[in-house]
């Protein structure tokens, strides 16, 4: 494997130089912002034949009033966000293309983001962190090579504030219903050595703590982040220091509410227990060091350590003994913490050549990740004797590290076409040790070797017009929940897409068709774990094939409109389960959580120079919760709208700016929900062959009625 790697990256340097030999000469004396050479690695420009979005910190900060990244990137092409709370703040979740947060791969600044158990991304733990990014990229379906898991749907890489030459603060406060409130206090000194230096330090920070009382009952959040930074800059260096963290306490509402209970009171909580928490603290520390060593070579070295602890707390009644050690009683209540202690170590390194029409960037990334889970007894009705407060009743420890080697090349070899060559070898060993929190040895020694190679192809027939056809092959590992339930085979995904990008100075239209299939994927079965984690299983078959189309269309100097459709069928195929007590082959079915039709659109008028009002609105349609094509995990469609306004005053003295947002969202009063579980239970039924009748349950996550956010910024 690693031989046919190295063979294939040389060949991206052959081919490559090639092309080079045909190029018109380019102004080579051209150089590029250091900043952006953070991401460039994971990045992709907007002639590259992948499929992207790309949202600015402009965009951002218009509907940045507490609310999490999943629900600002809502209005996205194939993007459905959902809450557990409700509100949008707290436990949120993102889907692309109908495939989970698992399946999407997160960086910051080249740094993996997802949890390496997992695969997760759990945002909840990145508090405001939208005040603190300067730009993010959304590449759907397999995308570039990347650091961490691989893209089984999508990738999100985010930047974090670049250098700001000029001092400047910020005070920013937002309030609205169900209690919620953010203050965020930001700063930047600016270059203190002054501009007539040659060189350039800046330091620059933000403290942020968010509160909601969720839309849901007692299903609070409460959030305290912040953002630490230094950067020493000067014509060939960029170096940046930087740490960020958060510490989070919710409510748990994990398991929404069964279909008695969501037409009963769909603002109900089940749990009752005071303290059914859910408690974490993650801080991050990253060093980045970006040279230019002349005007066609640059590298980029990056440095992190995260580390990461915490604990839910659950209250459980009338337990058994053996589940939980012989700590308690047979029969007694108890109070367990389920705790994780993990530290989270990775390196990046990458080298830059770009010269004329030709750009290679070549690199590595090796990531360590050493996680302990274990659980407590801190209360029991009837504790057995010599236990003490505290005592643990399972210990295990897991290990993981990742190595991948990528090579990437544009190069254009005609005069209307460009090419593209991504090859990527990663390497993955995942161990475990000791008892899991059901009581059961859980011991892993798993390794993976991948090869995936990207091509493309970029025609440009004019200014307006290009077009661009592109194929990524992408292997993942199982996750632990995966590896607990006896899956131990790897997921292939094949990704082909089909472009055409139009743009003019009045209208800009991206349209792509893609067919992903799969082999082996891991899909969701719309049941949960204990902790509410979706379950997985292996279907042999599948594919996702659809059709993007996203439109910017400014009518005049005061009226411009935004709008997205995708449509999709999402199949799998001979897709088999037990019914009945008997194993029934269902032919195709569809796939979980995937709706067919997907659409967002704004409406923005700006009056006056000052003003924006934009009218946002999302469609989702109908979707299932299980694979099995039932009735009765059949989500409804919903269409919701939210009004977004902001105004920006500029006082003559002592603020640059004040910038007051208001925030409407649901404004026709909508009852939907975004987000379920289904899954199955087998009873005895004597009048059945088999003596088995296989019953069906629901679960639902209402989403907030009308509700709204208003807050205001001054700008120093």
């Amino acid at each position: 494997m690693k031989n046919r790697f190295l063979f294939l990256a040389l060949l991206v340097l052959s081919v490559s130089a090639i092309a080079q030999q045909n190029q018109v000469p380019q102004d080579s004396t051209k150089t590029e912002n250091l900043d952006e050479v953070l991401v460039k690695a994971v990045r992709v420009n907007a002639n590259s034949p992948i499929t992207h979005s790309n949202i600015s910190k402009e965009e951002l900060e218009k509907r940045n009033l507490g609310q999490d990244i999943p629900i600002l990137l809502n209005y996205l092409p194939s993007v459905v966000t959902t809450s557990d709370a409700g509100a949008g703040i707290g436990y949120t979740g993102i889907r692309v293309r109908g495939t989970d947060a698992t399946r999407v791969n997160v960086t910051i600044n080249g740094i993996p983001y997802n949890d390496p158990e997992s695969q997760g991304t759990f945002w909840v733990n990145l508090g405001d962190f939208a005040s603190s990014t300067q730009s993010l990229q959304l590449q759907r379906g397999v995308g570039t090579s990347t650091n961490g898991s691989g893209a089984f749907g999508a990738s999100l890489n985010l930047l974090t504030d670049s250098f700001s030459e000029t001092a400047s603060a910020e005070i920013s406060n937002s309030f609205g219903s169900y209690n919620t409130r953010k203050h965020t206090v930001k700063m930047s000194t600016g270059d203190i050595l002054g501009a007539e230096r040659s060189r350039s330090i800046e330091f620059s920070g933000r403290f942020s703590k968010i509160y909601s009382d969720g839309y849901v009952d007692r299903a609070f959040t409460d959030l305290k982040s912040y953002f630490l930074q230094g950067v020493y800059k000067d014509d060939n260096t960029l170096i940046k220091a930087l740490t960020f963290g958060n510490k989070e306490y919710t409510y748990q509402s994990w398991y929404g509410l069964t279909a008695e209970q969501l037409k009963e009171d769909r603002r109900q909580n089940p749990y009752t227990y005071e303290n059914e928490t859910d408690n974490y603290w993650q801080d991050h520390y990253q060093l980045h060091w970006n040279e230019r060593l002349d005007n066609h070579w640059s590298t980029n070295l990056g440095l992190n350590y995260t580390k990461g602890k915490g604990y839910f707390e659950q209250y459980k009644e009338g337990e058994s003994a053996a589940s939980f050690n012989n700590l308690i009683e047979e029969g007694s209540d108890v109070i367990v913490r389920r705790w994780l202690d993990n530290n989270f170590y990775v390196a990046n390194a990458n080298v830059t050549y770009k010269k004329d029409y030709l750009e290679i960037i070549s690199g590595l990334s090796y990531s360590n990740y050493i996680g302990d889970h274990f659980g407590e007894v801190i209360w029991g009705s009837d504790l057995a004797p010599n236990t003490s407060i505290r005592d643990r009743y399972y210990d295990g420890d897991a290990s993981k590290n990742d190595f991948s080697i990528f090579s990437k090349a544009t190069f254009k070899f005609a005069e209307k076409f460009t090419g593209y060559i991504d090859l990527q070898g990663r390497f993955v060993s995942y161990k475990t040790n000791g008892i899991n929190s059901d009581r059961v040895p859980f011991v892993t020694d798993a390794k993976f070797d991948f090869f995936n190679p990207k091509v493309g192809l970029t025609y440009k027939h004019c200014d307006a017009n290009s077009f661009y056809v592109s194929y990524a092959r992408a292997n993942r590992e199982p996750n632990r929940d995966d590896f607990k339930a006896g899956i131990t085979e790897n997921e292939t995904l094949n990704d082909i897409e089909l472009g055409w990008r139009y743009h003019t100075g009045k209208v800009s239209v991206n349209t792509n068709v893609y067919y992903m299939f799969y082999q082996n994927q891991l899909v969701l079965t719309g049941e949960l774990d204990d902790v509410g984690s979706p379950v997985r299983v292996n279907v042999d078959e599948s594919y996702r094939l659809g059709v993007e189309v996203d439109a910017n269309i400014k009518f005049c100097d005061v009226f411009n409109a935004s709008t997205n459709v995708a449509l999709s069928s999402n199949k799998i195929k001979d897709f088999g389960v037990a019914v009945n007590g008997e194993y029934v082959n269902l032919g195709d079915t569809n796939i979980s959580f995937s709706p067919e039709l997907i659409i967002g659109n704004a409406l923005n008028f700006k009056p006056v120079e000052n003003l924006q009002i934009s009218l946002l609105s999302k469609y989702v349609g109908e979707q299932y919760l299980g694979n099995i094509d039932n009735d009765l995990s059949k989500l409804d469609s919903y269409f919701v709208n939210d009004l977004n306004i902001v105004y920006e005053i500029k006082p003559n003295r002592l603020f640059k700016s004040i910038v007051i947002s208001g925030l409407i969202n649901n404004i026709f009063n909508k009852e939907y929900v975004s987000n379920g579980y289904f899954g199955s239970y087998d009873y005895d039924d004597p009048s059945s062959s088999t003596g088995k009748t296989t019953g069906y349950y629901t679960g639902y996550y209402p989403q907030a009625t009308t509700n709204f956010l208003v807050g205001a910024t001054l700008k120093f």
